[in-house]
């Protein structure tokens, strides 16, 4: 069983509380509807061509050997989703859009942040986004066969207000697509732990937000190689905004580990 359709259609709607979840007694129609709603969901209401679409991982969603959950896995480490948000955007941004198109919700703090920026330098892209569909949240929220749905544009017990507020600088209305904006949206709220003023979605564009590449950040990193030899202290780098991947790269390259990530006021 799933909702009306339309929502797919024209994109999605935080605010129409419409959500999809397939059951063992789907139709082939109810089966389309919802891997329609996991493109909108995971790709931020992108516009999907025919030859785009995983059509291996939808034939086996729909023949039953492959979950709702494993099927957004798929989609979010297919080179789509890679190129569109990971290769094109700032990591903060990556990071953001991680949790609103896979959690469906925005980042509640630096700490949160920083474990998945150090994580993905570490470990890698697929051990990033494993780490939001295997976590406790997503199986609470979610669970194997729902559709993932923006929980953070409503009230929820036990869900700090500045996440509420936060979900309206990422979410700016159906009408808008995640890959023209390549600038993190909370940057400066996150790294200052400052309150996030509501701003109404716009429904024909995208709204404006803070732009990374103005702000300053100190990284502090422990474990460097300098040549042969590896440093066992810490090492602290300031760095522009537009300077940021670059900057993680060369910490990836010379195996440091990040300790903190902090905007610098």
């Amino acid at each position: 069983m799933v909702s009306t359709a339309p929502a797919v259609k024209f994109g999605v709607d935080a605010f129409a509380d419409t959500r999809f979840e397939l059951w063992p007694t789907s139709s082939s129609e109810d089966k389309e509807v919802v891997i329609q709603a996991v493109y909108r969901q995971v790709l931020g209401n992108a516009h999907i061509m025919e030859s785009e679409r995983l059509a291996s991982a939808e034939s086996q969603l729909c023949n039953g050997t492959l979950s709702v959950r494993e099927f957004v896995r798929a989609i979010a480490k297919s080179d789509f989703y890679k190129a569109r948000f990971f290769e094109t955007s700032a990591p903060y941004r990556f990071v953001e859009l991680n949790f609103k198109h896979l959690l469906g919700r925005a980042p509640l703090s630096q700490v949160e942040v920083s474990e998945h920026i150090r994580r993905c330098v570490e470990n890698g892209y697929d051990a990033e986004i494993d780490s939001y569909l295997d976590s406790d949240e997503y199986q609470a929220a979610y669970g194997e066969d729902t559709v993932p749905f923006f929980r953070g544009i409503v009230s929820q017990v036990g869900q700090k207000q500045v996440g509420y507020n936060r979900m309206f600088a990422i979410f700016r209305g159906p009408a808008e697509s995640d890959k023209a904006v390549k600038a993190s949206q909370l940057v400066a709220a996150v790294a200052g732990n400052m309150t996030t003023a509501i701003k109404p979605p716009k429904s024909p564009a995208i709204g404006g937000g803070v732009d990374a590449p103005s702000k300053r950040f100190r990284i502090v990193v422990a474990g460097q190689r300098a040549g042969s030899r590896r440093r066992f202290a810490t090492t602290t780098y300031l760095v522009d905004g537009d300077n940021m991947t670059p900057q993680l790269k060369q910490i990836h390259r010379t195996s440091g580990k990040i300790v903190s990530i902090t905007e610098v006021n």
